[in-house]
């Protein structure tokens, strides 16, 4: 199944490249048509990059669309397009292992290093807290819903998500979200500012929510607790 996904990814790709004149060619981004166009092709390159197929030959891939669109005789026999495949698909496992296996490592310095600092805490879990902010306001508990300002960041700095940025903060219940919040949270009083350093274990672990997390990272937050929802108000 999964080669059979990966052919169809490089098809894609290829009906792409097969309507350029040329590889240097230029293209008019005008139309809706040729906008959507490219975002496909942009969504799909970097979907096989992800995969460890950043290395496909473009004019190749263009001439077996261009092959099979002019009904000419395949180049290739079956058994040797599916040997490719699944030679592609093996590598790209391989590849894919050895980045989360990286991750993991990095991931685990990171956190040894950090838990060395003044200030930070490291509980049970492994979850690691500053308080940035002190204040004396109510605890949550896990049936709770909470208001909440917050900013994700991987340990490299980079944000992948941010209620600060859109200046809104969210409301979202205690106990339906990543455990390293829900225990995070629970720590807090209301008017309290915290940095978080959640292991992977404790975010999202071997997946890949989205691009921007990659798999076994340790996210960074920083999380204001602004308000407890009050459960018996009405709207």
């Amino acid at each position: 199944m999964k080669q059979h996904r990966l052919a169809a990814a490089v098809a894609l790709v290829g009906l792409v490249l097969a309507g350029c004149d040329s590889p240097t060619s230029e293209v008019k981004l005008e139309t809706a048509a040729q906008k959507a166009s490219y975002g496909i092709g942009l969504n799909m390159g970097r979907s096989l990059a992800q995969e460890g197929l950043d290395d496909l030959d473009s004019q190749a891939v263009a001439q077996g669309i261009e092959d099979a669109i002019g009904k000419k005789e395949q180049r290739l026999k079956d058994e040797e397009l599916m040997e490719a495949f699944a030679f592609l698909q093996q590598r790209s496992e391989q590849r894919l292992q050895s980045l989360n296996e990286e991750s993991a490592k990095a991931g685990k310095a990171f956190l040894e290093e950090n838990g060395k600092r003044e200030g930070v805490i490291t509980t049970a879990s492994g979850l690691q807290y500053e308080v940035i902010k002190k204040a004396d306001g109510a605890q949550p508990t896990a049936d709770d819903v909470v208001t909440v300002h917050y900013e994700g960041k991987l340990t490299d700095g980079s944000v992948f998500d941010s209620s600060i940025e859109r200046g809104s903060p969210i409301d979202l219940p205690v106990g339906g979200v990543i455990p390293g919040w829900v225990e995070g949270l629970q720590l807090m009083h209301v008017g309290e500012k915290y940095k978080l350093y959640i292991p992977s274990e404790l975010a999202y672990g071997e997946q890949s929510p989205t691009p921007a997390i990659p798999a076994n990272s340790v996210l960074v937050f920083d999380l204001e607790l602004i308000a407890i929802k009050d459960a018996n108000a009405e709207g």
